[in-house]
């Protein structure tokens, strides 16, 4: 698949190392947050239904609420990036994740635990999670596979940690003083968007000072350094007040969410299967502790599961940003991606009937696999289709949609489950929204990619038919041929 280079949308070259590995580590400890604190607070739940009375599908919303605010807020973060930067933005919503779950130390009816430990942690998370995502982009591009699968493998590390820790705060200090504890562990994200140093604030000095040499006459190469100075100052004046100039209009004229991704068909084709994809693929992790639980495995045994998918996952995920950057995958990453979802379907769907704990511990392990590789390329894919430059107002507008689902996927399964007392048709309903989700997007994209190159071919032809009768026109030939659809370059020259 083709990728435009990072360079046409910033002033600066991704360095593909240095500093950014101080960005994938952060990257890292945001991920990990975002995406396995919403199943790690799971391990809760039981207590929250002792003590408010309630049922299952009641406690999913938590997870649901957090997931839903993680990508419901997807423009609100787009915006606030583009005006404000990506490390203010980061380290407020540190301080919002933290405040949340303190606060739902406190809650003294579900309502309550909703507003805080739901929408407040979830915001929180949010406006951390985005940003990094985007600067890991801007630091890496030839390297962007392996980092966006090393970045990836932050969730199922932290799933392995959080989820045990969760029961031992639980058993030492009840669900309050497990919220209050992580509420604490939340305040790690300020530390992280600290560290997300703006790339163009590095070179931008030197990069000017040696444009403004190269700019000067010959007749000042002879001139000492602070006369070089002085010349600059004086023979530059008044480019630096156009440019000035532009770039204020620039400026003005930057869009805050641009919504002309739409026109891409291969964005809108992938915002249609992420959306079938997340109605299905957070509910087995989520449901997986209380499904044990209620099967008579031990509160421990039962939260170990999690960190059994997190600790497989952890290797899926580098391995898969592996494979995702060979030559021979690259171009065909969304086949991968494809592959992927299909495969973690039909594990939902064959493991539908493991009542006993050594089947939800195969489970587990094959899950992890899956459910690694399908976090590990999902958003290498969508900067694939969309560029760098067009990444943040994407993501924004791709997590806005899946957050729809996510606030019907869990609780969906939940309200099967207090309805008919059986876990079989969560696996069930979960594995077949992946496997649908796969055949869409494989199959329009072969169809959109197809279409492409019959009309590449239609266009090369009448060129070549153009400069057969045209003797004139041959030098106008290759400019013509230049224009027309790339077909390497794939899903990013699919918009209309």
């Amino acid at each position: 698949m083709g990728n435009p280079g990072p360079g046409a949308s910033q002033t600066v070259k991704p360095p593909d190392g240095g500093w950014g590995w101080m960005i994938l580590i952060g990257c890292f400890v945001i991920t990990g947050f975002s995406y396995a604190f919403p199943k790690a607070v799971s391990v809760y739940f039981k207590e929250l239904m002792h003590d408010f009375h309630i049922g299952y599908s009641d406690t999913a919303w938590i997870s649901s609420i957090i997931l839903a605010m993680l990508y419901g807020t997807g423009p609100v973060c787009s915006i606030v990036v583009n005006r404000f930067g990506c490390r203010p933005v980061m380290l407020v919503g540190g301080l919002l994740a933290s405040t949340g779950m303190i606060l739902a130390s406190f809650s003294t009816n579900i309502t309550q635990l909703y507003l805080t430990a739901g929408v407040v942690t979830g915001l929180g998370l949010a406006l951390n999670f985005q940003p990094s995502l985007i600067m890991l982009g801007r630091y890496f591009e030839k390297r962007r596979p392996l980092a966006n699968g090393l970045a990836a493998a932050g969730s199922p590390v932290f799933l392995s940690a959080l989820s045990p820790l969760g029961q031992v705060l639980l058993d030492y200090y009840g669900w309050r003083g497990g919220f209050l504890i992580m509420g604490g562990l939340l305040l790690n994200c300020c530390t992280c968007g600290a560290v997300m140093r703006p790339l163009e604030s590095r070179t931008g000095s030197s990069k000017d000072k040696s444009e403004a040499k190269e700019m000067l006459p010959a007749t000042k190469a002879d001139c000492t350094s602070l006369e070089m100075e002085n010349c600059e100052q004086g023979g530059t004046s008044n480019s630096t007040k156009e440019g000035g100039r532009k770039k204020g209009a620039s400026r003005k004229r930057k869009k805050l969410l641009d919504f002309s991704v739409f026109r891409n068909r291969g964005f809108v084709i992938y915002s249609i299967s992420k959306f079938i994809l997340v109605l299905g693929l957070f509910v087995p992790p989520i449901m997986i502790v209380n499904y044990a639980k209620d099967t008579g495995v031990p509160d421990r045994e039962a939260a170990f599961l999690l960190s059994i998918i997190g600790f497989i996952d952890i290797f899926a995920r580098p391995l898969s940003g592996v494979v995702a950057g060979l030559d021979a995958v690259r171009p065909r990453v969304a086949y991968f991606f494809s592959f992927s979802m299909l495969c973690n379907g039909l594990t939902d769907v064959l493991s539908a009937k493991a009542a006993t704990y050594t089947g939800m511990i195969a489970f587990c392990v094959f899950f992890g696999v899956t459910y690694g590789m399908v976090g590990a390329l999902q958003f290498e894919v969508l900067m694939d289709i969309v560029g760098s430059q067009k990444f943040p107002s994407a993501i924004g507008l791709l997590l806005l949609i899946e957050a729809f689902a996510v606030l019907i996927g869990p609780p969906s399964a939940g309200r099967l489950v207090d309805t008919y007392k059986n876990y079989e048709l969560i696996f069930y309903m979960a594995g077949s929204e992946l496997i649908l989700s796969s055949i869409f997007l494989s199959a329009a994209f072969f169809l959109c990619l197809k279409r492409g190159q019959r009309k590449n071919q239609k266009e090369s032809g009448e060129v070549e038919e153009a400069g057969c009768e045209t003797a004139g026109e041959e030098d106008a030939v290759p400019n013509r041929q230049h224009q027309g659809p790339d077909i390497q370059t794939g899903i990013y020259n699919m918009g209309v």
